[in-house]
């Protein structure tokens, strides 16, 4: 007589908020020499939300730079190699744009530069998170984060921010360009990892 068993259906994988299986809690990776930089606090606030988990996992640590302006100074001083390599996201990286021009500038096979098109990292988030179906448009000569608060109704930058991180729950919220660079410099500055896993298997 065949007896019949009755397995416990698996657990379907947590993941993070990138999309990613996460991991069990492990003892922190020392930080890796190679970074990510990001032109300010609020790019590095998101990255934390969404990335964190997968960048604590690799040891690669998001530095905020407070604005591009001396960019190819910054990545003379930080002296990339290949084993110290650098990426860089940029707001308003498109083509003619001031961010295009020093990212232009750049020319070294270490360093990686990626952007999103829009002018602030806020509207790399999509518009949904706040109930509408796209971001206002702010008049040209208008402070763009100004005018985003007055359009809903919030007293100042600090405090529409805080109100969108906290929205902000998965990978699902953003703009897809945001999403491919982030993900295009993590590969990038975790290369060796690849290149050791790759050896692995052919031996």
């Amino acid at each position: 007589m065949a007896v019949h068993t009755t397995s416990a259906p698996r657990r379907p994988a947590k993941l993070t908020p990138s999309g990613s299986i996460a991991v069990p809690r492990q003892k922190a990776r020392v930080a890796r020499p190679s970074r990510i930089w990001v032109e300010g606090i609020h790019d590095a606030d998101l990255l934390e939300k969404i990335w964190g988990d997968d960048l604590r996992s690799v040891g690669v640590v998001v530095e905020p730079m407070h604005g591009a302006d001396d960019l190819a100074a910054a990545v003379a001083d930080f002296d990339p190699e290949p084993t110290r390599r650098l990426a860089i996201l940029l707001d308003h990286y498109v083509t003619g744009t001031k961010e295009w021009r020093l990212a232009d500038a750049i020319d070294h096979p270490d360093v990686l530069i990626v952007g999103h098109p829009f002018v602030d990292v806020w509207a790399a988030v999509r518009p949904h998170v706040v109930n509408a179906a796209e971001w206002p448009t702010i008049p040209k000569g208008q402070d763009w984060k100004s005018g985003i608060c007055a359009a809903f109704g919030v007293l100042d930058p600090p405090s529409f921010w805080r109100l969108l991180l906290s929205r902000v729950t998965a990978w699902t919220d953003l703009d897809t360009t945001l999403i491919n660079s982030v993900e295009q410099m993590i590969d990038f500055v975790t290369i060796e990892d690849t290149a050791t896993d790759e050896q692995d298997l052919l031996q």
